[in-house]
């Protein structure tokens, strides 16, 4: 039972650009992508769980644990292990959440892990700003996908 990319990808219409999260940083390429959320762009987001997350691996690992173990199973607050959830969430961190402006523009986000055969003709963007080489000089960091595995995320085929 996968998710309908065509479905989804109707809903945003036919102008939506699509990025590459492919070795970009996860929290620059998030905050480029939220402004350009609230500018009103439509964005399509593929190989999110190739994101890069930099920092010592044991560190972000609790961090990240420390995130997912807050609250209780039945209230919460809940925090994703998906990859593309994750993706989401700190996206959403750099939108104003609370108001209808920002909400609308989380609304214009779709986000994937690898990339769909829908969308395997299109040109991917890649945000210069967000790359890897261009902004970290460290060895130090770990990929989305390692993360979302340590916290219980199992890839099903």
């Amino acid at each position: 039972m996968g998710v309908s990319v065509k479905r989804v990808l109707k809903t945003l219409g036919d102008d939506f650009k699509v990025i590459d999260a492919s070795n970009h940083v996860l929290g620059r390429l998030a905050s480029v992508i939220a402004k350009r959320l609230l500018n009103g762009e439509k964005i399509v987001v593929v190989n999110a769980e190739k994101a890069i997350i930099t920092g010592d691996r044991d560190m972000v690992f609790k961090r990240y644990k420390e995130k997912y173990d807050r609250g209780s199973k039945e209230k919460g607050p809940y925090f994703p292990r998906h990859p593309e959830k994750i993706f989401k969430r700190t996206v959403r961190g750099m939108l104003p959440w609370k108001t209808r402006r920002g909400r609308e523009a989380y609304r214009r986000l779709r986000v994937f892990m690898g990339v769909p055969k829908e969308l395997e003709g299109v040109e991917f963007e890649k945000v210069d700003s967000a790359y890897f080489e261009n902004v970290c000089k460290t060895d130090k960091y770990v990929y989305l996908e390692e993360v979302s595995r340590y916290l219980g995320f199992e890839v099903r085929t």
